[in-house]
């Protein structure tokens, strides 16, 4: 492996590292990556599961979030009038448009993905402020769509079933 290549591994698994988040080293049974990692974010207790991987001979890593929705929010999706199951979706696809993030919606698995990228420096580094700058941009765009979500199936499921719930104000 080039000094490179090693470098951006180490490099984002020292960010992961310092800030207590790396969970594990992703699997890769096609030999395709050049490295994987899980991650939880933010530091603390309601966190969210998110990987970072670089596929091999590619300048940049990608961020991801996948989201697949529990029985509970399906059935209450499904409870809904007047295709608002199609609207929820559809301002989703909105929403992550105007983030200018990627994404990739699977109707039929009630699930989503939200991921972006990050292209290396010539050295084969990124700073750790873009790299954390694309962690919150996507958690907050999966915070989005978890309140777009509770809106549409308000009263359709108990907030005490696990409805999420995150506080991350400065101040609380």
């Amino acid at each position: 492996m080039s000094a490179k290549k090693v470098k951006i591994k180490v490099l984002i698994r020292e960010y992961l590292l310092d800030e207590g988040l790396l969970r594990e080293n992703l699997p890769d049974p096609k030999s395709t990556l050049e490295f994987g990692y899980a991650f939880s974010y933010p530091p603390g207790q309601n966190v969210q599961n998110m990987s970072v991987w670089k596929a091999k001979n590619k300048d940049f890593i990608i961020i991801v979030i996948r989201i697949k929705l529990s029985e509970q929010y399906i059935n209450a999706l499904n409870s809904l009038k007047d295709d608002k199951k199609l609207q929820f979706f559809h301002e989703l696809r909105k929403f992550f448009i105007a983030k200018e993030v990627f994404f990739r919606i699977d109707l039929q698995n009630y699930a989503y993905e939200i991921n972006n990228q990050i292209f290396l420096k010539k050295d084969g580094s990124i700073s750790k402020n873009s790299f954390y700058k694309t962690v919150k941009q996507l958690f907050y765009c999966f915070m989005y769509a978890n309140l777009l979500l509770s809106d549409y199936i308000s009263g359709k499921v108990k907030i005490s079933e696990g409805t999420p719930s995150f506080d991350f104000s400065l101040y609380s």
